[in-house]
């Protein structure tokens, strides 16, 4: 029997994945180099309410599709495929529209529930921003299928450019957090010219697209909506809600200081993590479809992510505290002390988000749901334990990584026991 990760499937995987990751590594670079020119011309306030900004803006962006961007790789024909995109498409302009009446209609309530009245004004780009990012998941996914890998690099490092060109000049302009606000929405729209541009070029599949064909993805694929959509709903509260109460709890200062700190951790995640979870997803699916199991492609992308991860994350944590104060000014030292308590969590998130995908290749979106859910109560049950005794920020962080690394690793060994191809 052939072995299914063979050398000339991993000599691809390789190639694919170091494309990937150049135009991540670029993307991811840019903003990261400009961060010392940001700090010194916005305050941890501006930072702050930028991270309020964005956490509504990717709670619901996320899932924007309903998590049908996940079924792209998975019908046979393309043009299953593009009604699948187009279905999403459709799924993401109305809850954008839906969205922008509920802003109308009570503008008022929502900015008082997110907690800072200075968003008043900026809250309106939440709507076509959640759009563009519903928009920019489907094409990701459909240009991985087509194996665009290129575009999927061009793109990223688009975005990258635009958001830092415009958070540069409005920053100079005595903007204050708008700028930040304005070139983090900008990003997507111009990261999705490229990838629209691969969806709608194949002139023979555009005429494939139709209403029956998207209700009859639509049902194939119900249990993306049923399960993974609340599944993800609940991971990204349970992370980028963080943001929301750690302002309401605490204050918008200490959220600039840790939301820096996310940023800059968050590189090797992007850097390494995104790219080898897109490429995971095919790869493994293939295993699937051969053995119905997936574990060769398992087990090699964990060792990978492992010894990626290791090393890196243990430089940060020994040297977080100057290396902030130095890059960023003496007043983001603080931001580096948060970044030490945070290590061993992220790198545990690190190895896992990536191989998460797991469960949706063998549609046991059930057991997602339950794991996100219970990720959600326990990041919730933390907070509530914060603001009921009014720990100290650090004693705060130190009880949310404990909880949240053990929480991570049960979930990882749910993961091992999917891809065995166990059927309950």
């Amino acid at each position: 029997m052939k072995n299914p990760f063979n050398f000339k499937q991993h000599s691809t995987f390789t190639k694919n994945l170091v494309t990937l990751v150049t135009g991540t590594s670029l993307a991811q670079a840019l903003p990261v180099l400009v961060s010392p020119i940001l700090t010194r011309i916005y305050s941890p306030d501006d930072f702050g309410i930028l991270a309020l900004f964005m956490s509504v803006s990717v709670i619901l962006g996320i899932v924007a599709n309903l998590k049908y961007e996940l079924a792209v790789l998975l019908p046979e024909k393309d043009s299953d495929a593009v009604n699948i995109v187009s279905l999403g498409l459709v799924i993401s302009f109305f809850l954008s529209a839906f969205l922008l009446i509920i802003l109308f209609l009570f503008h008022d309530s929502v900015v008082v529930i997110i907690g800072d009245e200075r968003l008043a004004g900026w809250i309106y780009l939440v709507p076509p921003v959640v759009f563009l990012v519903g928009m920019y998941g489907m094409l990701n996914y459909y240009n991985t299928r087509v194996k665009k890998y290129k575009a999927i690099a061009f793109s990223r490092v688009v975005k990258s450019v635009a958001m830092v060109s415009v958070q540069l000049v409005a920053g100079f302009g005595k903007m204050a957090f708008g700028g930040l606000i304005l070139g983090y929405a900008i990003s997507h729209l111009f990261g999705n010219f490229k990838l629209f541009k691969n969806f709608v070029q194949d002139e023979n599949l555009r005429t494939e697209i139709s209403k029956s064909g998207m209700r009859r993805m639509a049902r194939r694929y119900k249990r993306f909506p049923i399960f993974t959509f609340p599944a993800t709903l609940a991971n990204k509260m349970a992370t980028d809600l963080t943001n929301i109460l750690i302002s309401l709890i605490f204050n918008v200062t200490t959220l600039g200081f840790y939301s820096l700190g996310m940023r800059m951790l968050g590189f090797p995640s992007s850097l390494i993590g995104t790219s080898i979870g897109q490429l995971y997803m095919q790869e493994a699916s293939n295993e699937k479809e051969r053995s119905g199991k997936a574990t060769i492609t398992f087990n090699s992308v964990l060792k990978k992510l492992i010894l990626v991860g290791l090393p890196v994350f243990t430089i940060i944590f020994l040297f977080a505290e100057p290396i902030f104060a130095f890059v960023f000014g003496e007043e983001w030292r603080v931001a580096g002390t948060y970044a030490r308590y945070l290590i061993p969590l992220l790198f545990i998130r690190f190895v896992v988000s990536p191989v998460s995908v797991s469960l949706s290749i063998f549609e046991k979106q059930h057991r997602s749901l339950f794991l996100q859910v219970g990720m959600l109560i326990v990041t919730l049950l933390v907070f509530g334990y914060a603001w009921q005794y009014k720990v100290a920020f650090e004693t705060f962080l130190l009880i949310y990584v404990i909880v949240l690394s053990v929480y991570y690793l049960f979930f990882l060994l749910i993961l091992f026991n999917t891809v065995k191809g166990k059927t309950s």
